[in-house]
């Protein structure tokens, strides 16, 4: 099964477009944890089990696990989403050439999908486009303050380059297997996004601690899949801080279930409303 098939059918399962940004800062991850032997895995597990009934993926930040104990919590994050038959992308925004981009996608092994850059052109995304069946979300209009350094930058035909990024992507797509990242801050370039590639999945972060748009992120974020059999538009709305450390603001972040459970009913009314606007 593809990846935007299978997360077409966990969003009508689950009645969710959320992505659960599991990006575990260990300068945040509580106390009562510092003695596990993966502090991060240790994290993440329970925030998988707090919040996976609203979770339609997840989204671990390779950057909160690039060292020896960061990839095994990794690897076992991955694992145990897979048991709660929950897909994880991996925001990794990988891309470069030759020997080194196929090195880059052999993590696509064992994660359903990946965020890529694409400022070195199509050559350096093949290897990531290759993976049948796997979901490559090319960065296209980003949420930061800096984004509009570089995507903003008109070309000598007039157009913006976040806006060919996005039409280069529409024709990377034969297969059904690219998707967009564009970002809820950015709510006006969200919609002309979607207006010229109808069909491509978004990936939208930016509502959660970055105060991104939420009824424009599901207006503009989700596309009909036209390769699924589920009757649902498919896309993402990630929030990542937003969720996983809601329980620093608990009545009692030292109590691990209070702490917790305040994760899982952050997702919850993320989902609750998001789904609003669908």
């Amino acid at each position: 099964m593809r990846f935007f098939e299978r997360l077409a059918d966990r969003i009508e399962r689950t009645d969710s477009v959320v992505s659960v940004g599991l990006d575990p800062d260990p300068d945040r991850i509580p106390e009562f944890l510092a003695d596990a032997d993966l502090p991060r895995w240790a994290f993440n597990r329970r925030i998988i089990d707090a919040t996976h009934e609203h979770a339609a993926c997840y989204k671990p930040n390779a950057a909160f696990y690039e060292d020896a104990d960061g990839w095994r919590a990794l690897r076992e994050t991955v694992a145990y989403a897979a048991g709660k038959d929950v897909p994880v992308l991996l925001d990794a925004k990988r891309a470069d050439i030759g020997n080194t981009t196929r090195q880059y996608a052999e993590v696509l092994d064992w994660v359903d999908a990946i965020t890529v850059n694409p400022y070195m052109g199509r050559d350096s995304l093949q290897p990531f486009l290759d993976r049948e069946g796997k979901g490559v979300f090319v960065l296209c209009r980003t949420s930061n303050p800096g984004g509009s350094d570089l995507q903003d930058l008109e070309l000598d035909s007039g157009e913006p380059l976040y806006q060919r990024v996005a039409a280069l992507a529409d024709v990377w797509n034969a297969d059904g297997d690219v998707g967009l990242v564009v970002g809820a801050t950015t709510t006006e370039e969200l919609a002309t996004v979607r207006e010229l590639v109808p069909e491509i999945p978004f990936l939208v972060p930016g509502v959660g601690a970055q105060g991104g748009d939420a009824e424009a992120a599901v207006e503009h974020g989700l596309a009909a899949y036209p390769h699924s059999d589920a009757d649902v538009s498919v896309g993402l709305v990630n929030s990542s801080r937003g969720i996983i450390f809601a329980g620093e603001e608990s009545s009692r972040p030292d109590d691990e279930a209070t702490y917790f459970g305040a994760a899982g009913d952050a997702a919850k009314r993320l989902k609750k409303r998001l789904n609003r606007h669908r």
